[in-house]
């Protein structure tokens, strides 16, 4: 099953201390919801265990996130997989980033690829389900550095 996903968050923070966040493995996991404990591996690496319940598929799934962000500090790609329970998820998503004043935008998409039973739960449950996470840490980022500015 693949699920597809966009959006676009507006920061009341500077290019570069937005750039400086989304490339930080412990801010970035900080904000995923639903993590239970996360360590960062390499400055662009970390590994999270995550309580995961959809439908009737509940438990603690590893996940492992690469960041590479791009030369011109224009765009950041992010990669996601682990799994759980039999299951494998598997996630890419990036985000333009750019700058109008005081304000950077991070303008993002993801797509998400999961096998296994999480993958037969159903579409609608699964798909809210990996929405709420993507929409939420992309929230809590915008949220952290609002705060933070």
């Amino acid at each position: 099953m693949n699920l597809n996903y966009s959006g676009q968050e507006a920061i009341a923070a500077s290019h570069d201390v937005v750039w400086a966040f989304i490339n930080d493995p412990a801010s970035i996991a900080s904000c995923m919801p639903d993590v239970l404990e996360s360590t960062v591996v390499d400055p662009h690496t970390f590994d999270a265990t995550v309580q995961v319940a959809v439908g009737p598929v509940r438990g603690k799934f590893k996940f492992h996130v690469k960041l590479d962000p791009q030369p011109g500090e224009k765009r950041l790609n992010m990669t996601i997989s682990g799994g759980g329970f039999g299951s494998v998820v598997d996630l890419t998503a990036g985000a333009d980033i750019s700058t109008q004043g005081d304000t950077t935008t991070l303008d993002w998409t993801g797509v998400a690829s999961m096998r296994g039973p999480v993958a037969t739960v159903g579409g609608r449950v699964l798909d809210a389900q990996a929405k709420r996470v993507i929409t939420t840490t992309f929230a809590n980022v915008k949220a952290r550095l609002t705060k933070a500015g």
